[in-house]
This record gives C-alpha cells, structure tokens and sequence, in this order.
C-alpha cells in the first residue's frame, strides 16, 4: 500500500500524471454540471444518478429494476424505497409491472423528467459530443478501453 504522494520520475509516468490530472478535472467539472441539476430539478446526487442510470439504459433500450438502482447507487432497498417514493411523487419516475416477470417492477421515467433532463443537460451532452467527434474511431477505442478499465480500478470487488 502506498502512503507516500506519487512523485513522477519518468517521461512515461509524467504523461501518466498528465491523465490522472485532466481526469479530475473531468470530474470535478462533471460534479459541477450535476450540481446544476440537481438545483434546477430540486434533487439530491442519489436522484440525479438514478435519473442518468435511467436514462442512460433507456438509450440501450434496457429496463430498470428497483434492485438495479440499489446496486448503481450502492444503497440499500429501504434506501431505494424511499428515493423512488420520493421520484414519483414530483413526478419524475413511475414505477409500472415488469413486461416478463409478473412479480416484479421496471422503474421508468416521466415525459416530464426526460425533457427536464435534455433542457438541464442537452447542451452540454452536444458539446461534449462535439469534443469526441474530434477523434477518429481507433482513437475513441482507446479512449473508451481506458475509461471502462479506470471505472473497473475504482469499482470495489465483486
């Protein structure tokens, strides 16, 4: 385990703290632009995340369980409970009878909700659009490889 701070010593480990660098900055300005949200829609950071899970696995063409959320959000299902009560009852989520499965529940967003959220962040998704059409298809490969294997490294086991 490493206590000290990690001193670059190498071109290679320069350019690695380069990365890791404008990686926080990417969060730090994606915290920015979810605290909008969540001022312009009145919502905590557990309602916006279960909001862009929604969203997100709609675009897939993917359902949400309750369960689903809890595991994203890591909260437990008395939590989960409670942000969905929470959700339907302003109106951005209804909860409606799994298509396949008769005992359990897909959670679904709201005209209402999903026009909220492209109001609050369609012109940031289209400028960020706009940064990854800048890169061929071999380099967004990369790029989406590091991505999915940095989420894979900050993601506790199991």
């Amino acid at each position: 385990m490493m206590s000290e701070r990690w001193v670059p010593q190498t071109e290679h480990e320069h350019a690695v703290m380069r990365v890791l660098t404008s990686i926080r900055a990417v969060s730090d300005a994606m915290e920015r632009m979810h605290s909008g949200m969540k001022g312009d829609m009145d919502m905590n950071a557990s309602d916006v995340a279960a909001l862009r899970l929604l969203i997100i696995r709609e675009r897939q063409g993917r359902s949400v369980s309750p369960r689903d959320i809890a595991n994203h959000l890591r909260i437990s299902t008395a939590s989960t409970t409670k942000l969905l009560d929470r959700l339907a009852h302003s109106g951005h989520l209804e909860r409606r009878p799994h298509p396949s499965d008769r005992r359990g529940l897909v959670v679904v967003l709201t005209e209402d909700a999903r026009h909220a959220f492209f109001r609050v962040f369609g012109e940031k998704l289209r400028a960020m659009r706009a940064v990854a059409m800048e890169y061929d298809e071999a380099e967004l490969a990369v790029i989406a490889r590091f991505l999915d294997d940095l989420s894979g490294a900050m993601d506790p086991p199991g």
